[in-house]
């Protein structure tokens, strides 16, 4: 029986050896790794990023499109109705999806901040007309601002094919 014991014990070292090793292997391959690759994309047919921003980021199998207002790329201008400011946003964001190859049927969430929250309804009359069942998981908040005196901004996240 001791004999048993003791071959055990010799055994155990070893294999304890290589765990450790492998785990620390893991943790250093994991410690030197860079992360997930984030490629920035950029189209003239959106308003320029307006900060330290992109219009977009690529991370993986996800595009991320940062909030669009409904300024006229061409003339940096906002529609004078909500319903044109919405329609505005929605081409812009149609344009950074197409610059990604991607289109609204990619598009997995949205979120939309209005400065009026009584303009939900014409929002959506517009918003409705992009994108076909199943719609995108969304959110829908008032906000007390945003940039440039737009009334409409929407973000997008969509799944890259």
């Amino acid at each position: 029986m001791q004999a048993a014991m003791g071959m055990n014990e010799r055994m155990l070292i070893p294999v304890l050896v290589l765990v450790c090793g492998l785990f620390a292997g893991f943790g250093i391959h994991a410690a030197l790794s860079s992360g997930p690759l984030q490629t920035a994309l950029y189209t003239e047919n959106a308003p320029e990023a307006a900060g330290p921003y992109s219009q977009a980021v690529l991370c993986e199998d996800y595009l991320f499109t940062s909030g669009q207002i409904g300024l006229d790329p061409a003339t940096g201008t906002l529609p004078d109705t909500v319903a044109g400011e919405t329609r505005q946003v929605m081409e812009n964001l149609r344009a950074v999806l197409l610059e990604a190859g991607l289109d609204f049927s990619d598009v997995v969430q949205t979120r939309i901040y209005l400065t009026e929250i009584a303009d939900y309804d014409a929002v959506n009359a517009i918003y409705r007309e992009y994108f076909d069942e199943p719609y995108p998981a969304r959110a829908t908040v008032q906000v007390a601002g945003l940039p440039a005196g737009a009334r409409v901004e929407i973000e997008m996240v969509a799944k890259v094919r």
